[in-house]
This record gives C-alpha cells, structure tokens and sequence, in this order.
C-alpha cells in the first residue's frame, strides 16, 4: 500500500502546524490492520498479527533510533543505538523476549538469529525508527519488529513496516526530539476523517482534504 507521511508540530493546547512533507511511503502488502498503541487498539474489526502482511493502523509513540552509524546523522538529537552483531530483534512469539530489542552474544546466537539480527549490511535497515506497536506489554503474535526504514524500491511495499527513501527518512530523523513527544498515526482517509477530532489529530484541510460535513443529530 502506498500513502503520504507528514509532520506536524503543535504547542499543547495550540493548532497543528505542518513542517514537512508530504513524503511517499510503502506500508503493508496486504494493507492495513489495527494495532496497539496510544490509540487503536480498541476499534472492531481486523487486528494486525504476525507475520500477516499488514502495518498496524493507530496511534503510536515514537521509540529509539537505530543504525548503522557511530552517530545520528548531522542535526540529529534523539535516543540512538548503533547496530552490532549482537542486536536482536525478536519475532518469535514463543520467546520470552518477543517484540524486544536484546543485545546476544553472537558466537551462541539463539534460535531464529539468522532472521532476527538487526545488522544483516541490508542497506534497507541502515536506520531504523522503532514504532511501538504492541510494545507495553507485548502479546505474543499480535506483531512485531515495526519500524521506518529505507524503501528497498519505488513500488515495493512491506510486511508491516513504514518505508521511505532515504533522504526523506533522515529528514525524519533530524526532526525528531524527545521533547515533542513523537507519535505516528497510520489511518486509511475514511478512519481518518471519522477519528481525527476525538484522537486530536490535525484536521484534514491541513493536508489538502475537505472533512466531511457533520449531520445534525
């Protein structure tokens, strides 16, 4: 699936003012499915699970930086781990530490190590932003290991990740402060234009769209 990712800001009690964007992402191959988040979690309908082809759609906070990299890139100023052969990724959901990030001596590697490392020299993962999805505890199989991460080409979607090129995921990176408060959202436009009020989200003419008119009850 495809969308448009955009930032915006607001002091608490002020209006949303956009920054930046808007920027072309790849998310789920097989769409979308709700999440648990800030919000989301409590919606009817199809909930993400493993290895189900889908991004997690709700509201999320914003969790650590990882790469690559001894550093973030220039103008960067936020939680930042650098990637070693020791950093694990689990998505196993009969682990203990599924849906964690675990640091494992690599000359006895556990189970699923191959698949799990977060340093594999897949140019695709040379930053990663933890989106965190069913992360307070997690519930083994509802989904795991969600991040942004480079796009691996223009037309490529994920299996549940948010994807991007690479200049735009660095911009992503740079405007990222822990006093903000970071959250993504991830709405299909219908969702969207039904939540945006009660979830305190920025109104749809912010981006170029029209909310629907409100009946009178």
């Amino acid at each position: 699936m495809r969308g448009e990712l955009r930032l915006f800001e607001r002091a608490r009690g002020g209006d949303w003012t956009a920054v930046a964007g808007p920027f072309p992402v790849l998310f789920g191959k097989n769409g979308i499915a709700w999440g648990t988040g800030l919000a989301g979690q409590n919606e009817p309908g199809l909930r993400k699970k493993e290895r189900d082809g889908r991004a997690p759609a709700g509201v999320f906070e914003i969790g650590q930086v990882f790469g690559y990299e001894a550093r973030l890139p220039p103008g960067g100023d936020y939680r930042y781990h650098q990637v070693t052969e020791a950093d694990v990724w689990s998505d196993d959901p009969r682990s203990p530490n599924y849906n964690r990030h675990i640091v494992i001596d690599p000359k006895n590697p556990p189970d699923n190590y191959t698949h799990e490392k977060m340093r594999s020299g897949d140019f695709a993962y040379h930053w990663l932003i933890e989106i965190r999805h069913n992360s307070d505890p997690p519930v083994p199989g509802a989904g795991s290991a969600i991040f942004f991460h480079i796009r691996r080409g223009v037309n490529r979607p994920t299996t549940g990740c948010t994807t991007m090129a690479q200049e735009n995921l660095v911009k992503l990176i740079t405007w990222l402060r822990a006093k903000r408060h970071p959250c993504y959202a991830l709405l299909a436009a219908n969702e969207y234009d039904k939540k945006w009020r009660s979830w305190n989200l920025p109104p749809p003419d912010a981006f170029g769209r029209s909310a629907p008119a409100s009946l009178p009850r």
